[in-house]
């Protein structure tokens, strides 16, 4: 009962409420995000739009699945729509580069620094070329390859999170793999 009256409080939204929704979930969602967007200062952006947005429309949450499923849902989400609008940026650059009105782009890498805890690789280029490799996946074996792999989420989790049968996770993750054994192979090759 103790969850039923923290969520009332969520949705009454008393400050005490939101401060245990803080305590509670604002490492995990960071972490979440830093997964899809390996660059501190953006997962810190959208790990914020989360909180905000789980402010905005707990009072819409049915309570359909667990609280902790539904606000990863939302981080997914976000994360997903802020690699899309980089990489929308990243065509209206390219398009006007074309037809000579370029302006002036960030020409650093993107993974500009890496730290996430549940990936602990030695070298930066190593960290690149992975977060490069699982960017370039389909958006679906890409959400399941990250939760499950990179923040350690079961099937069930990713299951859960994504709204995908726990078959379906699997399969997701048994292409994930394989594609990025071919493009990680020929990196792999290159570097010995």
């Amino acid at each position: 009962m103790e969850d039923q009256q923290f969520l009332e409080d969520l949705k009454s939204q008393k400050h005490a409420a939101y401060s245990r929704l803080l305590d509670e979930f604002q490492a995990k969602v960071y972490n979440t995000c830093l997964s899809f967007v390996p660059n501190r200062e953006d997962a810190e952006d959208i790990a914020q739009e989360v909180f905000v947005e789980v402010y905005n429309s707990v009072h819409r949450f049915k309570g359909n699945s667990r609280l902790s499923t539904w606000i990863y849902r939302i981080s997914v989400n976000k994360s997903l729509e802020f690699i899309r609008r980089k990489n929308t940026k990243k065509r209206f650059g390219f398009m006007q580069s074309i037809t000579g009105n370029a302006v002036p782009m960030d020409k650093s890498s993107y993974f500009t620094e890496f730290d996430h805890p549940g990936v602990q690789l030695e070298n930066k280029e190593r960290n690149e070329a992975l977060f490069k490799a699982i960017n370039s996946l389909p958006e679906a074996q890409r959400v399941v390859f990250t939760l499950h792999k990179i923040d350690g989420m079961s099937y069930k989790e990713v299951s859960d999170i994504t709204e995908k049968s726990v078959s379906s996770v699997e399969s997701l993750l048994f292409r994930a793999k394989k594609n990025l054994q071919k493009i990680l192979g020929h990196y792999y090759k290159n570097e010995m």
